[in-house]
């Protein structure tokens, strides 16, 4: 009778990636008397796959990501639920 379970393998091989986690940043757009803020975005793929579309954001809001700026940004248009939970 045959085994169901595979043989054991070695886990490190050359298919196996490891994550690397960034920030990128991301601006959110005016709403009302509401500002326009930096936010940032967890990024799991190369920074040069990012297109400048809408992400999901630290915080939880929909902000479109760009390459031009670099997270952490300095500044007061900085989301404070972002800064916090981005270090």
């Amino acid at each position: 009778m045959e085994s169901l379970r595979p043989g054991r393998g070695r886990a490190d091989n050359c298919w196996v990636t490891t994550p690397t986690l960034t920030f990128a940043a991301a601006r959110s757009r005016a709403h009302g008397p509401t500002a326009a803020l930096w936010h940032a975005v967890e990024v799991h793929r190369a920074p040069a796959d990012l297109d400048g579309a809408c992400e999901l954001t630290v915080c939880g809001t929909l902000a479109r990501v760009t390459t031009d700026q670099h997270w952490p940004l300095a500044g007061a248009e900085v989301c404070p639920a972002c800064a916090d939970a981005a270090r």
